[in-house]
């Protein structure tokens, strides 16, 4: 006997509150607690609508969450999606995250080094206690993102 019943997912996220940080970052709360930092810069260069906010710090800032929390928006009518904000990485990347992402991968420092083009040396910098690059954190990201939906098929 097939089961033809529907499933549903994960609920969608919903943000609780937001507020401007500095520049274009945002620091948003979704339902459940969890906080991120978010840089909206690249977003905002990417399409000729946004040109408003990458360029008026004032309109940038009048961002309301909307009634079901389901999005960021503007007087001007932009929009945001709160399921498309939870997807951008979070701003701070630590430390303690780049070793907990090597764990994850299953990578020594030779193994993230060649992951990440680096040296050795500078991975073991990363490991320690140097601050991390947001380039270098965003790749870190992708390599784990990328393990877990290659593991998932």
């Amino acid at each position: 006997m097939s089961d033809d019943r529907v499933r549903r997912g994960a609920p969608l996220p919903r943000i609780i509150k937001a507020h401007p940080i500095e520049g274009r970052e945002v620091e948003i709360t979704f339902d459940g607690g969890r906080s991120k930092r978010v840089d909206l810069r690249p977003v905002l260069e990417s399409r000729k609508s946004f040109i408003p906010l990458r360029n008026d710090d004032d309109a940038f800032r009048r961002f309301n969450v909307s009634d079901y929390g389901d999005a960021l928006e503007w007087p001007d009518g932009v929009e945001l999606s709160a399921l498309w904000l939870e997807r951008l990485p979070d701003i701070d990347f630590s430390n303690a995250d780049f070793r907990n992402a090597m764990q994850r991968l299953g990578l020594s420092l030779d193994g993230m080094a060649a992951a990440l083009g680096l040296s050795r040396r500078q991975i073991a910098h990363y490991r320690d206690d140097k601050p991390i690059p947001r380039h270098v954190a965003l790749a870190t990201r992708y390599l784990v993102d990328r393990a877990g939906a290659d593991a998932a098929e």
